[in-house]
């Protein structure tokens, strides 16, 4: 299709897994993330599946940088059409073995670079009234757990300003969209380089799903992005909807099972790509050590996609419900 578009956090995981997912289109495709090993294969990977690929070595918490690595995709590939905000980092650890200047870094990248990142793109794409801004966010953004709350607090702060974004588009009717991606556990490197002090290897909390999964609702998001937000997985909504109608009751199980289930039996890596990337000499790929245990399909991801199918054939089992009722009368 020719579309520009930015991923940041376009080395490793869901960034990547976008990236040749936009590249599989004909996209031109701006990678910006920190490892250059990394950055590099990611480049062959976009080039292999069709697409046009810029790498950019940019810290997204530093708005400068970020906002230097727009112009010059604007310069060299076009007008950006959709930014893709992927990148992150996060400690693994109680909140009281988390320092203040970890805490802060985890803020200044999860967070913020989400607010740098977006700022840079409103400020070519509002002027042309034209572009779309997705968030790549997590159930984390509704529901904190134990062991990540830099992460979660993060993702909370993603959502709150997405939703101020989005009602201030709105009041001025501008044809720039954003929307929000709510991702559910996946199978990506963060679980091998995140900064941890757990006793053994981070997991995520099953059921865990591989990043193309979650690449494929990046990609549809951005294509579809009237909707507010989109929940990818049945993990996402059955989280969501406990925590809206028994947070405190999810409190108590996540304190007694949240622990454990975050920890393989594995021995932990220690790469640590909060200060540094973790794939500046080493290339991790798009998907983490659980491949085993991951699932390519989320028919949650379907039903979302196909709402009026759905709706139909939940109407369609009712009124056959009510007739078979009616005819044993």
């Amino acid at each position: 299709m020719g579309q520009v578009v930015v991923v940041t956090g376009a080395s490793g995981g869901i960034g990547r897994a976008s990236a040749v997912a936009f590249a599989r289109r004909g996209a031109k495709v701006a990678l910006l993330a920190r490892g250059e090993t990394g950055l590099a294969a990611a480049v062959q990977e976009v080039e292999r599946a069709g697409g046009t690929a810029l790498p950019i070595e940019v810290d997204v918490a530093d708005h400068e940088q970020v906002d230097l690595a727009a112009g010059q995709v604007e310069r060299e590939l076009g007008p950006i059409d959709v930014w893709v905000n992927v990148a992150f980092s996060s400690v693994f650890a109680p909140f009281l073995e988390i320092e203040p200047e970890e805490f802060q870094r985890t803020t200044d990248v999860t967070y913020l670079g989400y607010v740098y990142g977006t700022r840079a793109a409103l400020d070519r794409m509002k002027p042309r009234d034209h572009g779309t801004i997705v968030q790549v966010g997590s159930a984390l953004a509704y529901r904190g757990i134990p062991l990540q709350s830099a992460y979660c607090g993060a993702k909370h702060a993603i959502q709150g300003f997405h939703e101020s974004l989005r009602c201030e588009l709105l009041h001025d009717k501008s044809n720039v969209r954003v929307t929000m991606v709510q991702m559910p556990a996946v199978n990506t490197p963060q679980f091998s380089w995140v900064l941890s002090r757990l006793p053994k290897h981070p997991q995520p909390v099953p059921p865990i799903y591989q990043p193309e999964v979650a690449a494929d609702a990046v990609v549809y998001a951005a294509d579809h992005p009237r909707r507010r937000e989109y929940w990818v997985g049945a993990s996402t909504a059955a989280t969501l909807i406990a925590n809206k109608f028994a947070a405190g009751l999810l409190d108590r199980y996540l304190a007694r099972t949240g622990y454990k289930s975050q920890q393989s039996d594995a021995p932990a890596e220690k790469p640590a790509n909060l200060w540094a990337p973790a794939d500046e000499d080493r290339d991790y790929g798009a998907h983490g050590v659980f491949d085993d245990r991951s699932t390519n399909r989320s028919y949650q991801v379907w039903a979302s996609r196909h709402r009026g199918v759905v709706g139909a054939l939940a109407a369609g089992a009712a009124a056959a419900t009510v007739y078979l009722a009616r005819s044993q009368r």
